[in-house]
């Protein structure tokens, strides 16, 4: 696992390389988002009746026929995976300007599917309501950054794929907030039903406890920020660190780079999670997870979404026990 605060400092700064294109697409989810268009589910070339697999210069793999044994009946029967994922949440998600989706969670999904020989369908799904999407059968998967956490484990099983902690972001010029207790007695948005909140409410502030403002979507938690309405906006190191590099070109917000907590604070496993009572699909997207970093799939994945600083060494389950 790579937990180097220089490697993450390295990896939050490679996100220029891709800025460009990135920008791009994060403006185009955001004029979707501002007229309305919400209700977008499936991408790219399964959305069109293809199959959804990696193009250009995505990262691609090769399928496994005795991983693609494992798979369950009911998903071989269907011919697809259904994949729940909350779009925009760059770099975890996000649309093109050709309105696919892109980053880590659709082109890891894309991978997984590959690997099992299988269809993957990348379905739009507000966070608060992804695991509700999975209890009614209508998606087989989260792959949404969600982190991993014993409550969540109530009901679903994770196999994770990321780790690292959470980060402050503060409009450009702010030096009220330094380190993390500065929250305490501050307005700070986070997007709704994260762990974040729940991280931000727990602080031990006393008689002034953190404000926490809980909004829909991320993109709406950093508007928040950006206009006045928060004094600060906290999510995972892997989104702040890429809103900061790319918003207006770097110039909107500043990164706390809290000194205690070098590669941010209280680090989380993040995952894909899926219904604990589907044991057998569960193993089958470990195993795929696994082939894909033994082969160095996973990785290049990582990379190429700038996020490589936040590997998990191998495919294991419910890390967030014990984190």
């Amino acid at each position: 696992m790579i937990t180097s605060t220089t490697t993450r400092t390295d990896a939050a700064r490679t996100v220029a390389a891709r800025s460009a294109a990135l920008a791009a697409a994060f403006a185009a989810v955001a004029a979707l988002t501002l007229t309305g268009c919400s209700g977008i589910t499936g991408s790219g070339a399964q959305a069109a009746g293809g199959s959804d697999l990696p193009v250009g210069d995505e990262v691609s793999t090769t399928a496994d026929p005795e991983l693609a044994k494992l798979l369950p009946a009911p998903i071989v029967e269907k011919g697809r995976l259904d994949i729940a994922v909350d779009i925009p949440f760059p770099p975890m998600a996000m649309y093109d300007d050709t309105n696919r989706a892109v980053g880590f969670d659709p082109e890891l999904a894309r991978l997984i599917g590959q690997k099992l020989d299988i269809d993957v369908s990348i379905n739009k799904q507000a966070f608060d309501s992804v695991i509700p999407s999975l209890q009614a059968g209508k998606n087989d998967l989260i792959m949404s950054g969600m982190n991993d956490t014993p409550e969540r484990q109530e009901t679903v099983t994770f196999v994770d794929y990321t780790h690292g902690g959470f980060a402050i972001l503060v409009n450009a010029g702010d030096t009220a907030i330094a380190t993390q207790t500065d929250l305490c007695g501050k307005t700070v948005s986070v997007q709704k039903a994260t762990v974040q909140g729940d991280l931000l409410r727990g602080m031990d502030c006393g008689s002034d406890p953190v404000v926490v403002t809980e909004l829909p979507s991320d993109l709406d938690a950093q508007t928040a920020l950006r206009a006045g309405k928060s004094d600060a906006y906290v999510a995972d190191a892997v989104v702040a660190e890429y809103a900061a590099a790319t918003t207006d070109d770097g110039e909107t917000f500043d990164v706390v780079r809290d000194p205690e907590n070098p590669a941010g604070f209280a680090p989380v496993y993040s995952g894909i999670g899926i219904l604990k009572d589907d044991a057998e699909l569960v193993e089958v997207i470990r195993r795929a997870l696994q082939a894909l970093i033994d082969e160095g799939a996973y990785q290049a994945v990582l990379e190429r979404n700038d996020i490589g600083a936040y590997a998990v060494e191998s495919a294991e389950t419910n890390q967030g026990a014990g984190s």
